[in-house]
C-alpha cells in the first residue's frame, strides 16, 4: 500500500481539475481570473471539511509561482509567523497559507494583520467555522471571504471514479463499484475523507478483481474507521437531533447527543455558539435568562475547555431543555426583513427623524415627536413606523406565563392596536 494517502495523491494541481465549487473554478469567476493573472489577494476559503479548501491554496501555488509559505494554526504561534513575515520582506508576492485559521487568537491573528496590511504578505486563510464569528474584524475587512459548497453526490461519485481511473496503484486493480451508498454515507461530503477510506476499503477488501458493497464498506469502517466525525456527515445529524431535542423539551435526548458529540471530540464552542442561538431562536421571551445562562455558558466553556466544560454544557443543556418555548422574536425579524426586502428603503416619518443642526429642524425634522417618559407610565402613544406600514403587526408574544405578561402590558399601552388584547 502506497504510504502517501490517495486522497493526497488524488489532489489536483490545476484549477481546472478541481472537481466541484464551480463558482470558484470557472473561468469566468473572480478568483480563476485572479489565479490566472497571479493578482492573487488576500483570502479566506470558507467551507465543511474536504470540500478543496487546502487543494485551491496548493493550486494557487502552483499556479502563480510565488514565495509560498504553510502554516497550521494547531501547531504555530506568533513566533512562527514573525519568521515567516521577516522573509517575506525580503521576497516578493509572498503567499501565507494558514489551515484552521479559526484556532489562531487574537494575538496570533493581530500578529498577521501588519503584514497584510502593507502587502508583505498575502494571506490565505482556512476555516471550517464562520469567518464572522472566528476571523478578528480587522484581518476580515483585509481579506476577499469565498465560500465553499458541500461535495454532492454526482461529486462524490466522480471523485471516486477519477481515482480508479488515474491513481496508479488502483489502476493495477479491477475494481467493481457495485454499490456507493456506505461510501457516500460514512465520508458525509468530505472529499478527502471519501478517497482514503476508499483506498482503505480496497486494501481490506484485499483481492482482485474487487468488488465493492455496503456491506463490505461497513464492516471494514466499523474495523478501521471512526464512524464518529466531527467534520462529517455526522457532525450535521448529532447537531440537528441535539437541537431538536432541546427544542422539543427533552432535556434525555439533549443530554444524550451532547454526550456522543463530546465523546466525538466536538468543539466545545461550536456547541455552547449553536445554544446561545437557541436560547433566543426557540425560548426568547418565554425565559429571557436562558439566553444569559447560554451566553455566560459560552464564555466558561471558552476559559475552561475539556473535560470539565461537559459540566457547564450539561448545565445549560438542561435548564434550555426544560424551559418554556417561543419562537416568536424569531419570527418577527423573519417577518420584518421580509417586509423591508419587499417594500424598499421606506422614509422616515418626520416627527421621528434625528434634528442636529437648525436646517434639519427648518425642515421639521423631528417636529411632533412626543418624549415618551412625559406621559403617564412612560407611554405617550403615537406612531412609529413608515405612514405605508401603519398597524402592520410583527411582534406576537406567545402563549406562555411571561409573554402572557408582555401580552397584557402592550394592551394596555396600545388598547387593542397591532392585536394586542
Amino acid at each position: 500500500m502506497n504510504p502517501t494517502p490517495l486522497a493526497e495523491r488524488m489532489r489536483p494541481t490545476r484549477l481546472e481539475d478541481l472537481i466541484g465549487q464551480e463558482h470558484l473554478s470557472s473561468p469566468s469567476s473572480f478568483l480563476y481570473k485572479a489565479i490566472k493573472s497571479g493578482n492573487v489577494p488576500s483570502l479566506i476559503l470558507w467551507g465543511p471539511p474536504g470540500v478543496g479548501k487546502t487543494t485551491i491554496a496548493n493550486i494557487l501555488a502552483n499556479e502563480i509561482k510565488a514565495p509560498f509559505y504553510t502554516l497550521s494554526a494547531i501547531n504555530s504561534g506568533v513566533k512562527d509567523i514573525r519568521e515567516v513575515i521577516e522573509k517575506a520582506k525580503f521576497q516578493m508576492g509572498v503567499v501565507l497559507f494558514i489551515d484552521e485559521i479559526h484556532r489562531f487568537n487574537k494575538s496570533q491573528q493581530d500578529a498577521l494583520l501588519g503584514a497584510v496590511e502593507k502587502g508583505i504578505i498575502r494571506l490565505i486563510g482556512a476555516t471550517t467555522e464562520n469567518p464572522s464569528f472566528e476571523v478578528n474584524s480587522a484581518l476580515l475587512s483585509r481579506c476577499q471571504v469565498f465560500t465553499l459548497n458541500p461535495l454532492g453526490k454526482a461529486e462524490m461519485i466522480a471523485m471516486i471514479q477519477q481515482a480508479l481511473e488515474k491513481d496508479s496503484d488502483l489502476k493495477k486493480i479491477q475494481v467493481e463499484l457495485k454499490e456507493t451508498d456506505a461510501l457516500l454515507r460514512i465520508s458525509g461530503g468530505d472529499g478527502r475523507k471519501l478517497l482514503n477510506l476508499l483506498e482503505i476499503v480496497i486494501d481490506g477488501i484485499n483481492e482482485n478483481p474487487c468488488v465493492i458493497t455496503d456491506e463490505k464498506v461497513m464492516q471494514i469502517a466499523q474495523q478501521k474507521v471512526a464512524l464518529y466525525d466531527k467534520s462529517g456527515e455526522q457532525h450535521y445529524d448529532i447537531i440537528s437531533a441535539f437541537i431538536k431535542s432541546i427544542r422539543g423539551s427533552d432535556p434525555n435526548g439533549a443530554i444524550y447527543w451532547l454526550a456522543r458529540m463530546i465523546e466525538g471530540g466536538e468543539d466545545v464552542k461550536f456547541i455552547a455558539r449553536r445554544l446561545v442561538i437557541l436560547a433566543s431562536e426557540d425560548i426568547g421571551n418565554a425565559n429571557p435568562n436562558a439566553l444569559l445562562l447560554a451566553t455566560n455558558c459560552f464564555e466558561a466553556v471558552k476559559m475552561i475547555g475539556y473535560p470539565e466544560a461537559r459540566i457547564i454544557l450539561a448545565q445549560c443543556v438542561t435548564y434550555l431543555a426544560s424551559s418554556p418555548k417561543s419562537n416568536a422574536s424569531y419570527l418577527a425579524i423573519g417577518k420584518a426583513q421580509e417586509l423591508v426586502r419587499k417594500t424598499g428603503d421606506l422614509s422616515v416619518p418626520f416627527h421621528l427623524r434625528n434634528a442636529p443642526t437648525k436646517l434639519m429642524k427648518d425642515l421639521n425634522y423631528g417636529k411632533g415627536y412626543q418624549y415618551s417618559h412625559d406621559g403617564a407610565g412612560n407611554f405617550i402613544e403615537q406612531e412609529y413606523l413608515p405612514e405605508e406600514l401603519k398597524g402592520t403587526i410583527l411582534f406576537d408574544p406567545g402563549d406562555s406565563a411571561r409573554e402572557r405578561e408582555l401580552r397584557k402590558f402592550l394592551a394596555a399601552r396600545w388598547k387593542g392596536k397591532y392585536g394586542y388584547e
